[in-house]
């Protein structure tokens, strides 16, 4: 929970409105400040902002989508949690669309409630600040344009000053850049600190095969970044409980380019970058984006590939409400040993896997 985190509730009915503020402040310790109309729940999130909009909808679709539209028009990075009357599949999925975070329906899940609350004032704190750690990089790529230009003529004696600058420049990309990372995974609650996990299992298994410091290391900043791509991608479709059609899949399997794209202009980024583009490349062939098979593919992409299946499988998803247990994620793996993965890899999480545990 995040301490004195701000909260609207927009709702025309006041019996649902002091229900839920009753239960805000007695289970949950939060306070909130009303909106009785849509339009002055608009005005108060442009003049003070909020962690978290509850916002009450009125059952027209085109409606609710406008006013969805409107509230991410005067804030794009407010959390908002659609309270519908009662679940409709095609509503649910527009608002989700549009940018909505999460919904509840009467009657109220409580226990679901307060999680969404907690994780969607997370997340908007995560958004929040990569908006001001981009708008700083901003600032400081113009400084540093500026400062390059009065160096010039003086290059010989101001090495040392460009040096500092590079390694200041490349400290803050890649906190920006790490930052936006974890937005990304924090803005589902079902892959939340799923980065970490993947790189915590996958420095283990390197380790175990006997890499280097630098690649280890290299292999744990390629982690922390390989979903960075599904910035790209729409909510509607990470999120989607049921089977995606062929285009949905076919944009999921994009977000590997797309992050490698991100990262192109980092060239001290390269080995990293080559690492998130064949992170989804199977052993066998039959992986994406480009088809690579064996020893095409690099060693530390083979290691991410079973590290990242292996948190998928312990982890809960929209598509699968109930993890794997570890004894069915290591039947998984090891079916799939020689096909999807490399046999080597392979071998080597077995000889560890007892001492894995998934992320929180």
């Amino acid at each position: 929970m995040i301490e004195d985190a701000k909260i609207m509730i927009i709702c025309d009915n006041d019996d649902s409105t002091k229900y839920l503020n009753e239960q805000l402040v007695v289970r949950g310790g939060y306070t909130a400040t009303f909106a009785s109309t849509n339009e002055r729940g608009i005005d108060l999130l442009r003049e003070s902002g909020f962690d978290l909009v509850i916002a009450l909808m009125s059952g027209s679709l085109d409606a609710d989508i406008n006013f969805i539209k409107d509230l991410k028009a005067a804030d794009p990075n407010c959390v908002i949690i659609a309270f519908l009357e009662k679940a409709d599949t095609r509503q649910i999925e527009e608002f989700l669309k549009q940018g909505a975070y999460d919904f509840i329906t009467r009657p109220i899940n409580f226990e679901r409630f307060f999680f969404l609350v907690d994780k969607g004032s997370q997340l908007h704190s995560l958004l929040l600040n990569n908006y001001r750690s981009l708008a700083s990089l901003k600032e400081q790529n113009a400084a540093l344009e500026k400062k390059t230009a009065l160096l010039s003529d003086r290059i010989e004696d101001s090495t040392g000053n460009l040096s500092r600058l590079y390694e200041d420049l490349r400290s803050t990309y890649m906190r920006t850049i790490k930052s936006l990372a974890q937005a990304i995974d924090a803005r589902d609650h079902y892959t939340h600190s799923h980065s970490e996990s993947v790189a915590r299992f996958a420095v283990a298994i390197a380790t175990e095969m006997g890499m280097t410091v630098k690649e280890i290391e290299t292999i744990r900043e390629a982690c922390e970044l390989h979903d960075l791509g599904k910035i790209g991608i729409e909510d509607n479709i990470l999120g989607k409980p049921g089977s995606l059609t062929k285009d949905e899949w076919e944009m999921i399997k994009k977000h590997p380019v797309i992050g490698a794209q991100i990262l192109g202009p980092l060239t001290f980024l390269e080995s990293v970058i080559d690492l998130v583009r064949q992170h989804h490349e199977h052993y066998d062939g039959t992986g994406y984006p480009e088809g690579r098979k064996g020893e095409e593919i690099l060693l530390g992409a083979r290691i991410i590939n079973l590290a990242d299946a292996y948190d998928s499988m312990r982890s809960a998803r929209p598509y699968r409400k109930v993890p794997l247990s570890k004894e069915e994620a290591v039947m998984e793996i090891m079916k799939h040993r020689g096909t999807q993965f490399d046999p080597k890899v392979v071998d080597a999480f077995l000889r560890i896997q007892d001492n894995l545990e998934p992320g929180t």
